[in-house]
């Protein structure tokens, strides 16, 4: 099945490139691997290099590159599910400031106790 007809409703809400950047990973990973998880990994791994989830929908990042430590380091130790992630939350592209701001508009509780990890973790929970 084509990726378009399968987009995750985040992706429908954001910019046509986000959409077109997965879709074409996806339909890739498909060729590979097969239709399943191991496809929409893919794609959403893809995705987060240039793109970063902002509330319901995606954004494009200011700079690219990986967006978590998991991103990071790709490969066989990515799929084994090694390393932290943070649900699309571009960890590596922003300072402690800029999460806690966003922490704050979300109306994230305790943010100024917490640290850059437990911001960007507290984001990814208050978006989905």
């Amino acid at each position: 099945m084509p990726a378009r007809d399968e987009l995750p409703g985040t992706l429908k809400r954001s910019p046509k490139k986000a959409q077109e950047t997965w879709s074409k990973t996806h339909d890739s990973a498909v060729e590979s691997y097969g239709e399943g998880e191991r496809a929409h990994r893919t794609a959403f791994s893809s995705l987060k290099h240039s793109y970063e989830k902002v509330g319901d929908h995606w954004e494009p990042k200011d700079e690219k590159g990986p967006s978590d430590p998991r991103a990071a380091r790709g490969g066989a130790s990515a799929r084994a599910g090694r390393g932290e992630t943070f649900g699309g939350v571009d960890f590596y592209g922003h300072t402690k400031d800029e999460l806690y701001q966003r922490a704050r508009k979300l109306g994230v509780r305790g943010r100024s106790d917490m640290n850059k990890k437990e911001l960007a973790e507290a984001i990814a929970r208050k978006q989905d």
